[in-house]
């Protein structure tokens, strides 16, 4: 189940020049499932990276940051249905050993190659099973595989999420797709579960690196399902430079800027797409919070609400229990907090003015808001001029289930 969440077509995804994807099945969890991601980069690639601050962080979270400052990312390999976290000093062996069978495939330095995981913590990944399967991957090897590598990274998604977009820059058409995979553990300190954006566009290190930290801020750091972060985040931002476009140097200038667009509008729709398809998800809520001091605290409230169990199955329930909403605004710890002076709306409807009931709010008003599968919660602080929004969506039956049965 998802909300609102179209499943990607092949045909809308844009194959990146200097970006090839290979797909196997290793029945890493599941028997006949594809399971495994190779994607190769062209030598011109520029690549930045964010991991999770999770500080149990998986060991391949571990072993790419430890190869990302070592040389040039050639590869990058990808497996679901085991995180590769909590395994100690074997787990750290076993994506060595992944990385060492993806070097001996395609004759490069195991240092070239990026090892993500996700799925089960707590159990040791399999290696035969991955490098049985490699050859599979590297025979695939393909740039028209960006749908096929969508379902291959998902675990407890419903939906694929992939999308592709262009722009014109130095008079060249720029080619922007992304995917990314994720549905549940979702409250990121950086990305989502996983993450795969590439561009044709020739862009420096520096340039990619900022393009890349803004937008996770626009996008993935505004998300969240159930408030735990995973160990296993990433979220990868390839520039191949195979477009004609001259190197974008300079974060200010015009190009920097219409790239950087187009990247965060990819990433949001990922980002979206995460919560639309949230574990047992059924509605899709955006906390937008404004006049406060900064954007800090308006992120502050925002995210107490969009974690408040109380508040999340009110509206699995559609009920218009307004006081749970003011309640979490209450212990959101905000200083010098003046309750006086908070108003909050549900959709287009008024439910509180100036911290009481708004005069004209009647029950009718709020179920016809709640009974709706997305839905605006606006809180208006009366502080300042700060604003930040942060999606989220519900608790329901199947959330539970879900996490309960997650291992069987």
């Amino acid at each position: 189940m998802s909300v609102s969440l179209p499943a990607p077509k092949h045909s809308d995804l844009l194959a990146i020049s200097g970006i090839k994807l290979g797909i196997a099945s290793a029945g890493i969890k599941t028997v006949d499932r594809t399971d495994l991601v190779l994607i190769q980069l062209a030598e011109s690639t520029t690549t930045s990276v964010v991991y999770t601050q999770n500080v149990f962080c998986a060991a391949p979270v571990m072993l790419a940051k430890q190869h990302q400052n070592e040389a040039s990312p050639r590869y990058l390999l990808i497996n679901s249905g085991n995180a590769n976290a909590g395994t100690g000093e074997a787990g750290l062996q076993a994506a060595q050993d992944c990385c060492s069978a993806v070097a001996e495939l395609t004759n490069d330095t195991k240092n070239a190659v990026l090892p993500f995981s996700t799925g089960v913590i707590g159990q040791q990944l399999p290696v035969d099973k991955i490098k049985k399967a490699l050859p599979d991957a590297f025979q695939d090897l393909k740039a028209d595989n960006w749908f096929d590598a969508a379902h291959a990274i998902m675990t407890t998604d419903t939906v694929a999420k992939a999308i592709s977009k262009q722009v014109e820059i130095d008079g060249n058409t720029i080619t922007v797709t992304g995917m990314a995979k994720g549905s549940g553990m979702i409250r990121p300190d950086m990305a989502t579960m996983l993450s795969y954006i590439a561009t044709d566009a020739a862009v420096e290190q520096l340039v990619l690196d900022t393009i890349l930290h803004n937008a996770v801020e626009q996008s993935f750091n505004r998300i969240t399902v159930d408030g735990d972060t995973s160990t296993n985040d990433a979220c990868v931002l390839m520039a191949t430079g195979q477009a004609a476009n001259n190197t974008i140097d300079d974060i200010d200038s015009a190009e920097a800027q219409n790239l950087y667009q187009v990247i965060v509008q990819i990433s949001q729709q990922l980002a979206q797409a995460i919560v639309r398809d949230g574990e047992g998800a059924t509605k899709f809520i955006e906390i937008q919070v404004e006049q406060g001091v900064d954007t800090q605290e308006c992120r502050q409230v925002a995210y107490t609400i969009a974690h408040s169990p109380l508040v999340k199955t009110a509206f699995f329930a559609s009920d218009p229990n307004w006081g749970r909403i003011l309640a979490a605004i209450g212990r959101s710890k905000i200083r010098d907090f003046d309750l006086s002076k908070v108003t909050i709306y549900l959709g287009d409807v008024c439910i509180v003015n100036g911290g009481q009931p708004a005069s004209d709010y009647t029950e009718q008003k709020g179920q016809q808001v709640m009974d709706e599968d997305e839905i605006t919660i606006k809180v208006e602080l009366g502080r300042g001029n700060a604003k930040d929004t942060v999606w989220t969506c519900d608790f329901s039956y199947d959330y539970v289930k879900i996490n309960a049965e997650y291992r069987t």
